[in-house]
């Protein structure tokens, strides 16, 4: 799957015969990739602000995790075998059915989780990760009421886990009472509210009790504005998408007058973060796929050549989980 220009993904992207990767070179492996996720931000990167999207003429490859299945080595790697399953991030190219990826990039698949589990164990989990660390400095180590918005898709479900399990005080947001529904059958003792209702400022501020002291926002835009004004003084805004394609608001009365803080989350800098860190999200990414596959949900699947509907399907309103993009004949386990 290939574009050559930025723009709208149903009309730019198109399946392209290119030429094989060839060999790993040292420290690499080659990957016959059979699941990959297609995030809402890899929509962005298509859509892009139009022009070229590949250098020197050439076509650009979306995608940057998914699963497969090793098929070669090369010299200096230990760990790594031709036959294993593995999960891999961050691989540029990943819609495509072969890839070359550094073997730091990739981690082996335990028998236990499925394909489609695997294609999604790592860049939500590690996201997660950075939002819980971002999150606790805003509150200085003593856990305050906040809200998150999108709390439909897998990093806002393992927000939510997270915030059940170490009772933090949180409100979900999501953009349908059937999404609303869905979470909160999934997560009871949260309060869920769809932005869909025209009263749910006032039911988010009774069921905070106190202005929220953080928003983790993935959509940016007049809703991301709006929650900043409800901030507590002193509160943080922490963005790490914009699922809306809009701009966040924001005025220097408030950063001034209110020292209202705002900061960005992105998880296209986790390979910058130090090595005994970075192997500290992967072991929780792993345990927690192994744990609670449950919070890996999919929303569905499609073959690379159907992207059109994954497309939709990615931006459709209530949807519950991530969008699957399998190879031709494959299937998620």
């Amino acid at each position: 799957m290939v574009h050559d220009h930025h723009g709208d993904p149903r009309q730019v992207l198109r399946l392209a015969q290119l030429p094989p990767v060839g060999a790993p070179g040292p420290g690499e492996v080659s990957i016959r990739v059979t699941v990959r996720p297609a995030h809402p931000g890899d929509l962005l990167g298509i859509t892009g602000g139009g022009g070229p999207a590949g250098s020197a003429g050439k076509p650009r490859i979306p995608g940057f995790d998914g699963a497969g299945v090793v098929v070669a080595v090369g010299r200096d790697v230990v760990d790594l075998q031709p036959g294993q399953r593995v999960a891999f991030f961050p691989v540029p190219g990943a819609w495509a059915e072969h890839v070359i990826a550094s073997a730091s990039a990739v981690v082996p698949v335990p028998d236990e989780i499925d394909d489609s589990t695997a294609a999604l164990m790592l860049v939500n989990p590690l996201t997660m990760q950075m939002l819980l660390r971002a999150l606790d400095e805003a509150w200085a180590g003593t856990p305050r009421p906040f809200v998150q918005t999108a709390a439909g898709s897998s990093v806002g479900r393992l927000i939510a886990a997270a915030a059940e399990r170490h009772d933090f005080p949180l409100v979900n947001l999501v953009r349908s009472a059937a999404g609303a529904g869905a979470l909160t059958e999934r997560f009871p003792s949260l309060t869920t509210i769809s932005t869909s209702e025209p009263d749910w400022p006032a039911r988010m501020r009774d069921a905070l009790g106190e202005p929220a002291s953080v928003v983790l926002d993935a959509v940016g835009g007049a809703l991301a504005t709006n929650l900043l004004a409800g901030l507590a003084d002193g509160g943080s805004l922490i963005s790490y998408g914009r699922l809306s394609g809009s701009s966040v608001s924001l005025g220097a009365t408030d950063v001034v007058g209110r020292e209202l803080r705002t900061r960005g989350v992105s998880i296209g800098r986790w390979g910058r973060l130090d090595a005994e860190l970075r192997r500290e999200d992967v072991a929780f990414a792993l345990a927690t796929a192994q744990a609670r596959p449950d919070l890996f949900g999919v929303a569905a699947s499609y073959d690379l050549a159907d992207f059109a509907n994954a497309v939709d399907e990615v931006g459709r309103p209530g949807k519950v989980g991530t969008v699957l993009l399998t190879s031709p004949t494959e299937q998620p386990a």
